[in-house]
């Protein structure tokens, strides 16, 4: 394994929950890792996107990797798919297996690595998702051994959909600072950014405030544009990449994200 960049048990915990997920507190707030981003659509809407992405069929295999608190993951199941979640937070699971016994949703929420997936997942899935910027946050040797791990658990003819921020967006909006949640009862998210144009790292420097209590933790994400990534998915053994906006029309400069659709050779 790699040095972490970052503590993302730091990062990925309750307190995201709390702010993103749903909370007691007020609901849950859009996931904005820098500059203001609409607020995310529900899993059944992009499940809805996904689906014609990949043009998935009921029965097909589908790995949500990086699966968070696994509201995509429940939301393909749903369509009919046998949908595998892997994430590494415990919290985030405990939270997508109570939500899927809750929606009487069957996918099996697994705990690992996305840098070391299962040596028996080899050739097991048809499709691969990775959403709301879950690639990225290793160092770029990493980051690349990740899509290879992907291209090794995809079936031949097996596809991936990857949903990042768009660059040439993200950018253009970008702020030193800002005030990335509030709820109603004075909890917030304080976030202070730096960017790292020789490494295209965005930092952040996040003040959460909960419960009258405040702590600060770091996170970072690698940003890319689409040449850079379509490059690497073709050095890691795809074919046929092609880059769409959060609307599934090919990407320009005005989308908010940047999804990648990649396919293995059969």
């Amino acid at each position: 394994m790699t040095v972490d960049l970052f503590d993302a048990s730091a990062m990925y915990d309750d307190d995201y929950l709390h702010f993103f997920a749903g909370g007691a507190a007020g609901g849950g707030a859009g996931v904005t890792h820098g500059p203001p981003v609409p607020t995310a659509v529900g899993g059944t809407a992009v499940a809805d996107l996904v689906g014609g992405l990949l043009e998935l069929e009921p029965g097909m295999a589908v790995l949500d990797l990086a699966c968070g608190h696994g509201s995509l993951a429940i939301a393909l199941a749903g369509r009919g798919c046998e949908v595998t979640g892997l994430d590494f937070s415990e919290v985030f699971l405990d939270r997508a297996r109570s939500d899927a016994a809750a929606r009487g949703a069957a996918v099996d929420f697994v705990a690992g690595d996305m840098r070391a997936l299962p040596a028996g997942w080899t050739g097991r899935f048809d499709r691969v998702v990775n959403w709301s910027t879950a690639f990225g946050y290793f160092d770029d040797a990493t980051n690349r051994a990740v899509l290879d791990e992907i291209v090794r658990v995809l079936r031949p003819g097996g596809r991936l959909a990857m949903d990042l921020d768009n660059l040439a967006r993200f950018l253009t909006s970008w702020t030193p600072s800002r005030i990335t949640a509030a709820l109603d009862n004075g909890d917030m998210l304080v976030d202070r950014h730096h960017f790292d144009p020789l490494t295209a790292r965005f930092e952040v420097e996040r003040t959460v405030i909960r419960d009258g209590a405040a702590r600060k933790l770091t996170f970072l994400k690698r940003l890319f544009g689409f040449p850079e990534i379509r490059d690497w998915c073709a050095a890691a053994g795809f074919t046929t990449v092609a880059g769409h906006g959060e609307d599934g029309h090919p990407l320009t400069a005005a989308h908010h994200r940047m999804i990648v659709t990649a396919a293995r050779p059969a």
